[in-house]
């Protein structure tokens, strides 16, 4: 049996994407931020858990002692863990800016950092870290999250030039908004007495929660798409777009080109 890790297992595409591993024949090493997480995976076969702290380097090597003494070998790791932070940029503070980059970004460095060399020993392995269409297409109030998600693309294709002659396969998939709690647990700057602010904010949140009740089937096909992606990795660094929203973005982008492209976005938000 093949054997993946997958960060932030503890809800969303993280959880989903557990459970379908492990229903297929997947040893899964869920990890979680919380010890009361790991009751969420109780008497599920093929399922361990393990707490980690994607922004702690001591949480991330001792979670790898733990893991290690269990799976001799770990052929997949999915860099699933993810927050969200939707600000001005001048009501932006300190903690949540710091957060969103240590979780989204320095998270997903210090997990491949850490296990970069269990993959060399082994002579192979893959990274599949989550970005999101928000690392390749911008929109208003996504100044932080767009630009972790864009660090994380940026990384991951450096990172895949480093690894390719030791048989390490690494790639980036994005999608829009699916259907799961992470637009709920959105933190969000405060409300302001600047009425430009307030509308904008309104106007986004309730596209976004809009886009997300109508992407039911979305979760699925991410969560599919990703056992398709582990059970053919590529040796050369790739990028996977899932989703009607997504890709219409990306394609709009190319075809259109940055100007008309930002006037439609302008149009469609402000």
């Amino acid at each position: 049996m093949k054997n993946i890790l997958i960060t932030g297992a503890a809800s969303g595409i993280g959880k989903e994407t557990a459970l379908h591993f492990a229903k297929n024949g997947w040893n899964v090493i869920a990890t979680v931020h919380f010890v009361h997480e790991k009751e969420y995976f109780n008497n599920i076969p093929n399922i361990k858990c393990y707490t980690l702290d994607v922004t702690s380097s001591e949480s991330i090597d001792n979670a790898k002692r733990e893991i290690l003494k269990d799976f001799d070998t770990i052929d997949t790791i999915i860099n699933n863990a993810g927050v969200g932070y939707r600000s001005f940029v001048e009501l932006s503070d300190d903690h949540n800016i710091d957060n969103i980059v240590n979780v989204n970004w320095l998270g997903v460095v210090k997990v491949s950092r850490a296990f970069i060399p269990i993959f060399r020993k082994q002579k192979y392995g893959q990274f599949i870290n989550i970005s999101s269409i928000a690392g390749l297409v911008n929109l208003p109030l996504g100044s932080f999250y767009h630009s972790t998600k864009q660090a994380v693309e940026s990384f991951s294709e450096c990172m895949a030039y480093e690894l390719l002659d030791f048989n390490i396969s690494i790639a980036t998939v994005q999608f829009g908004s699916a259907a799961t709690n992470f637009q709920k647990n959105v933190t969000y700057s405060e409300h302001s007495n600047i009425k430009s602010y307030n509308n904008l904010m309104k106007k986004i949140t309730d596209l976004l929660h809009k886009k997300t009740a109508k992407n039911v089937d979305l979760t699925p096909k991410i969560v599919q798409k990703l056992f398709s992606i582990t059970e053919n990795p590529t040796k050369n660094f790739k990028r996977y777009t899932i989703g009607f929203d997504a890709n219409l973005m990306i394609t709009l982008r190319r075809a259109l080109g940055y100007r008309i492209f930002n006037f439609i976005i302008r149009k469609a938000t402000l």
